[in-house]
């Protein structure tokens, strides 16, 4: 399996996940109350799945090693543009937690945002994925041989196998401070 089966994989999980983000947000649209438990639970799941391992993936091991490769001018610019795309979601996310909060401490004018936020992931995502499925993911691995791709493999394995130990860890902190 090249480096990218993985990613790709991880992908189909992010999909199911924001479509029931956008489905959530049509509900809540059309009067449904929305629940603090399901904002907490797909921020936490776009932070630590999305972001932090998926992303993370790409960021701290495929497109650091395709920075010292010589990219063709288009994949070098999908690559800035994906890149500004996590970086994108982060602040999305980031403003959406605030609002969460806000609105449930009574400020009632949150709701629009949390909604707009939703909105943005759910409109964000599903082309995000497609330009790296479709183009940037099979693109890339022409810039690496077998071997590489290999080591590359062996490290998303392992960055795998140490993140279950970093979230319980920051439940640990959040526990601890409480």
């Amino acid at each position: 399996m090249m480096p990218i089966g993985p990613l790709m994989i991880e992908h189909r999980l992010i999909e199911k996940v924001i479509e029931l983000i956008r489905i959530e947000s049509e509900k809540v649209k059309n009067g449904k109350t929305i629940h603090e438990l399901f904002i907490t639970t797909t921020v936490d799941f776009i932070r630590i799945y999305a972001d932090r391992t998926h992303h993370g993936k790409e960021e701290d091991i495929l497109f650091r090693d395709l920075v010292n490769k010589k990219l063709s001018e288009e994949d070098r610019k999908i690559l800035n543009e994906l890149v500004h795309e996590h970086n994108f979601t982060r602040n999305t996310v980031i403003t959406l937690e605030d609002a969460k909060v806000k609105y449930f401490a009574g400020e009632n004018d949150q709701l629009p945002i949390i909604l707009q936020k939703f909105d943005v992931l759910a409109g964000l995502y599903p082309g995000h994925i497609r330009k790296e499925d479709k183009v940037f993911f099979p693109a890339s691995m022409k810039y690496f041989d077998k071997e590489e791709q290999k080591k590359m493999m062996e490290e998303m394995w392992e960055y795998d196998r140490k993140m279950i130990h970093e979230k319980y860890q920051l439940v640990y902190e959040i526990l601890r401070t409480e």
